[in-house]
């Protein structure tokens, strides 16, 4: 192999910010972020959905409306809403 020519391989922290998860594998990216695992530094990548927060692993869906825009359609083409 020549050297020189390949990226640095290195075991990383990727951390999912909504659920404070975290996981070390490793990956050749790059980041100026480091922290503390077990007493051993590593570099750090802050990523916002891993498969601890994802809905299809989690089994839980949520539907995020802060405009209104789903009741906005219904109003618009006459759907009834469901009464809960």
């Amino acid at each position: 192999m020549r050297a020189d020519i390949h990226p640095e391989y290195r075991f990383v922290v990727f951390r999912d910010v909504s659920c404070d998860f975290e996981f070390i594998t490793r990956s050749c990216i790059t980041t100026k972020a480091t922290c503390e695992v077990e007493g051993v530094e590593y570099p750090l990548v802050k990523i916002d959905i891993s498969s601890q927060s994802h809905p299809f692993y989690t089994g839980t869906q949520k539907l995020l409306d802060t405009e209104g825009r789903v009741d906005r359609f219904y109003r618009k083409y006459g759907f009834a809403q469901e009464e809960n």
